[in-house]
């Protein structure tokens, strides 16, 4: 395998590269790196991120930058100031050792006063976003009608962004006679009208195939209904206690309620999106990077261009529509030759998608079960007595403790003072779970569905279940949901392996599906139990109503055989 002395570099590169512990160049530096050195072509790399992308160009330009000119000689566009920042702290520090050599990072969202003082003052390369460059080229400040190297990094990013007119004008400023370098992570189709529109026969380099996803991550998937999406984001937050990862919503308001959930329920999250100021998304941004936030739930906008390395989760709560939207996303964890896993969370119409993205990442997608309560007690468990027996004992601070302590636990055996030692955080975990429902959407279950089966679905073992609806006087006024109502069920019927069929939450009543054997035991089961004081009444729907009817707040009996909130249609 090729050296980093091997490419050519000047020394003063090679010390500084050296100095940061880099030996041996990366597969796409070890391509780029001798190409760009050697020949003035234009060149189209493809490669994912977290590769050495910014090495793999950033080292060429400074080897063969002027340094007895403060003129721009290369102009590096970028999607995102977290990008922007990341590439000109990399450039600095392979830049060390370089005297005379300075580059300037240009962006939105910060004084463009500061900016403008600093062009003007000189510098060899600039580092910008698109808005902000385009801004400073229409005020005549920033000037790039003479540079000899032009950068698009993650180019494809900036399409996907809307940058395409700033792109357009700012290349429209260059001069003709220039080497232009297109680094991207995919090769869309207006990538290749780009490169066809901008580029001089390009050559072109990749590492891997073409949109294909990184070999260091796994592909995962679970199977729910849409009801369930948050129940079993939670569920694998809890299986992964020391998961670090970004969880990808497709809306702003999505990314706010799942991140106010989470935080909520007590998980170490925050979001990032659009509506935030400059200021809290680097306050968010600083506590994620430091660790100090475990989940970070963003946008695919929002999250364009963040550096972070060691993701070890990528969680899909929503799948994107684009397949290449998806690999940027994977892309993200199992970086900087760590191993990573790209989670997604699909209810059952979204099986079509995942597999069109399987076909275009060529990778193949493993599904998984969603984890039942005892198994996530069971890791919750094993990760309380790992966290204590990594601990760190202060001698000096405890002795003076411990005949108190020991008082404190006479009269228990060593094995019941370790029972209640790990029960003191378990516990919660303990209650959770109880009688935890089973959110997997099941084959059968799809199978049927899918054929717009109603009365009945497949059961275990191939046999046909018969489903009885019932209805149950609480919704949404009682806090009743989904989640819950199966709690409800169990543990007043006290027995396990129940299909449950379709439920329909209602604002003050709802309905649901039991398997018909058991509808009678429910029932009856019922009679007496009560949720958060509210006393329950189950019945057997009977025609279009609930056995004894209900009293609407008129008075009138109604009927109810919707499905879906407030929809009502009469059965057959």
């Amino acid at each position: 395998m090729m050296t980093f002395e091997q490419t050519g570099l000047k020394p003063e590169l090679l010390s500084a590269i050296s100095e940061m512990g880099f030996e041996q160049p990366t597969p796409i530096q070890e391509k780029t790196i001798p190409h760009l050195l050697d020949n003035d072509n234009d060149l189209i790399a493809l490669a994912q991120t977290g590769t050495g992308k910014t090495a793999a160009f950033g080292l060429p330009l400074l080897h063969n930058v002027d340094l007895n000119s403060k003129a721009v000689q290369a102009l590096v566009l970028c999607p995102t100031r977290e990008l922007c920042l990341q590439i000109t702290r990399d450039l600095e520090a392979f830049s060390k050792n370089l005297r005379g050599f300075k580059n300037i990072a240009v962006y939105g969202g910060a004084d463009i006063g500061k900016q403008i003082r600093e062009l003007r003052s000189g510098g060899q390369i600039v580092v910008g976003t698109p808005g902000r460059v385009h801004d400073l080229i229409r005020r005549n400040v920033l000037n790039v009608s003479e540079i000899r190297w032009l950068v698009l990094d993650e180019a494809d990013e900036m399409l996907t962004m809307g940058f395409k007119e700033e792109m357009d004008a700012i290349l429209a400023n260059t001069p003709a006679i220039k080497q232009t370098l297109l680094f991207s992570a995919t090769m869309p189709a207006e990538i290749t009208n780009m490169s066809k529109k901008y580029l001089n026969n390009p050559e072109e380099l990749s590492v891997g195939r073409r949109n294909q996803g990184s070999d260091n991550v796994q592909h995962h998937y679970y199977v729910v209904q849409a009801r369930d999406k948050y129940a079993t984001l939670k569920r694998i937050a809890d299986n992964y206690p020391n998961c670090y990862a970004i969880v990808f919503c497709r809306t702003r308001m999505e990314t706010r309620e799942v991140a106010e959930r989470l935080m909520e329920d007590g998980y170490n999250a925050d979001a990032l999106h659009g509506d935030l100021s400059q200021a809290q998304r680097d306050q968010v941004m600083g506590r994620f990077r430091s660790k100090n936030l475990q989940m970070l739930v963003a946008t695919d906008v929002a999250a364009r261009g963040l550096d972070v390395t060691e993701l070890t989760h990528v969680i899909n709560y929503s799948l994107p529509d684009d397949p290449e939207v998806y690999i940027h996303r994977s892309g993200r964890t199992g970086r900087a030759g760590k191993k990573g896993i790209s989670v997604s969370i699909l209810h059952m119409r979204e099986t079509g998608k995942m597999r069109q993205i399987e076909k275009v990442s060529n990778k193949k997608f493993d599904r998984k079960m969603v984890p039942g309560g005892e198994e996530i007690c069971e890791v919750q468990l094993m990760h309380l007595v790992d966290k204590v027996v990594q601990t760190e004992v202060d001698n000096k601070r405890i002795d003076p403790y411990l005949d108190a302590i020991k008082e404190k636990f006479e009269g228990l055996n060593s094995d019941e003072i370790l029972k209640r030692f790990v029960s003191v955080e378990f516990n919660r975990f303990l209650e959770y779970y109880k009688n935890a429902p089973d959110l997997n959407v099941h084959e059968r279950e799809s199978r049927g569905r899918d054929r717009g089966e109603r009365g009945e679905r497949g059961g275990r073992g191939g046999d046909r279940v018969n489903f009885s609806r019932l209805f149950i006087n609480a919704g949404k006024k009682q806090n009743l949901n989904a989640s819950r109502l199966l709690g409800v069920i169990n543990e007043n019927l006290k027995k396990k392996n129940i299909e449950i069929g379709k439920i329909d939450i209602q604002r003050k009543f709802s309905f649901f599906e039991i398997d018909s054997r058991y509808e009678s035991d429910l029932i009856n089961a019922m009679s007496n139990a009560s949720m958060d004081g509210h006393t329950l009444k189950v019945d057997k729907v009977s025609g279009n109503a609930p056995a004894g009817g209900f009293q609407s707040p008129r008075g009138k009996k109604r009927d109810f055989s919707g499905s879906g909130n407030n929809s009502r249609r009469r059965q057959r």
